[in-house]
């Protein structure tokens, strides 16, 4: 299946034309060296967890208006996932966190393919405030409370990770082997 999401190259401008390339029909332009590889985006979502309960928010805008889901969102193009993360629990909660590690992927191939990646987070300080835009309300709840919450169906198993998990998950590599430039790592320890 051609992605014919894009039509012109990004790099000269040229119509793009399909061709295939490796066994795939992909557009590419004729001009310069450019391929068009396809919709892809990164999101991030947070555990965030303060005596045993767990940091929700309720969405103020579609997808999703009304649900209570966990705070987290997009990767800038020059930001690190861990930068992405502390700053959209932030901006969505009041809450200051940091990374503790990374503890569930979700791949969804779509129209735009989406990988999420779900972090456990240490709270550190503040109390939860709704930002207005993207929540409308934020808090800390038992599971007890979750129970009667219209909480998203992927919260939900966010939830059911962050109380019962087996292992820490993968963890910051912050003195690798070998050292890469630009490179954020994590690894199972």
């Amino acid at each position: 299946m051609v992605n014919l999401s894009a039509n012109y190259c990004l790099k000269c401008g040229a119509p793009l034309e399909t061709r295939n390339i490796d066994g795939t029909d992909r557009r590419a332009c004729p001009s310069c060296d450019y391929v068009f590889w396809g919709d892809y985006s990164i999101g991030v979502g947070a555990i965030v967890v303060k005596d045993g309960k767990i940091l929700l928010v309720k969405r103020a805008h579609n997808p999703g208006k009304g649900y209570w889901t966990n705070p987290g969102g997009y990767i800038e193009q020059w930001e690190s996932i861990e930068e992405t993360i502390i700053r959209e629990v932030e901006e969505e909660s009041g809450i200051k966190a940091k990374v503790q590690s990374i503890v569930a992927i979700r791949d969804l191939p779509n129209r735009v393919h989406n990988l999420y990646v779900a972090f456990a987070m240490d709270y550190i300080s503040g109390n939860p405030r709704p930002d207005g835009l993207e929540s409308d309300d934020a808090g800390f709840y038992s599971l007890e409370e979750i129970e009667s919450m219209n909480v998203a169906g992927f919260t939900k198993w966010l939830i059911q990770i962050a109380f019962h998990r087996e292992t820490e998950g993968l963890l910051k590599d912050n003195d690798p082997l070998v050292t890469l430039k630009d490179h954020v790592l994590f690894r199972i320890n």
